[in-house]
């Protein structure tokens, strides 16, 4: 069973077309990548499958149950959890507080900040862990403003693995990083667990070669190819809208 299932998914903005009947199915542990020159429809796509954005027409089904058109919260209980371009974290929380709303979030706990520390112990815990996965341990009492940005973003993923996703969407990860961070998230995400399916934004080749099990190229918000990395370098139609001449 796919974890994730699109059919003929379609968005207008008046005569605009963003998403073209797309089509696109991610088995459950895939780490699948979609590329695309700017414009191709890559975050309008993130987006409907997130809730943000809701589609004009087509469907979505996460394992199998339809989840188009649901409201973020909704498609978030259901097992999708996501990052954005930009960082959404409480900038004057510690890490480890940021991490606790969000499994308490999940989990249903209480999110008021006063609650006594003595009973935040199951939470607390599981956040230390998320920290862990994402190399924040050591970060936990740090108060993000104090974060480098390469750590907000490893901040962001420890935020959507605690919401215990099915699905997890990476809308450019890298973007913005030096190379010794672009370097330490390729780490993080290769070491999640195999499990977890992802579907990631990235323009960074590097990044999309180092990750991919399988790459969907996107053109005017239609699929152009999907395939293996050596066959989506092999095809003469992305080599020449997408990679050019020197891939």
């Amino acid at each position: 069973m796919s974890v994730l299932r699109i059919e003929s998914l379609t968005k207008n903005f008046g005569s605009l077309v963003v998403t073209n009947k797309l089509n696109l199915a991610i088995e459950a542990g895939e780490r699948h990548v979609v590329i695309g020159p700017n414009g191709a429809g890559k975050t309008s796509l993130v987006n409907q499958i997130g809730g943000q954005l809701q589609p004009t027409a087509g469907h979505i089904y996460l394992a199998d149950q339809e989840i188009t058109g649901l409201s973020p919260d909704e498609i978030c209980r259901r097992g999708v959890a996501r990052t954005f371009q930009r960082n959404n974290l409480f900038r004057e929380l510690t890490a480890l507080e940021n991490v606790r709303l969000s499994v308490q979030a999940r989990r249903g706990g209480s999110l008021n900040f006063y609650t006594p520390v003595s009973r935040m112990a199951a939470a607390l815990e599981a956040s230390r862990q998320f920290l862990a996965m994402v190399g924040l341990g050591e970060a936990g009492d740090q108060l993000v403003r104090n974060l480098s940005y390469g750590e907000q973003r490893q901040l962001e993923i420890a935020l959507a693995l605690a919401s215990e996703p099915q699905l997890l969407l990476l809308d450019e990860p890298t973007a913005g990083m030096a190379p010794a961070e672009t370097q330490r998230m390729i780490a993080l995400i290769a070491g999640l667990p195999r499990q977890l399916a992802i579907l990631m934004i990235e323009h960074d080749m590097q990044v999309v070669f180092s990750l991919a099990d399988r790459i969907t190229v996107l053109y005017y918000g239609e699929v152009l190819a999907t395939g293996t990395i050596q066959e989506i370098e092999a095809n003469p139609r992305v080599r020449e809208v997408y990679l050019g001449a020197a891939h």
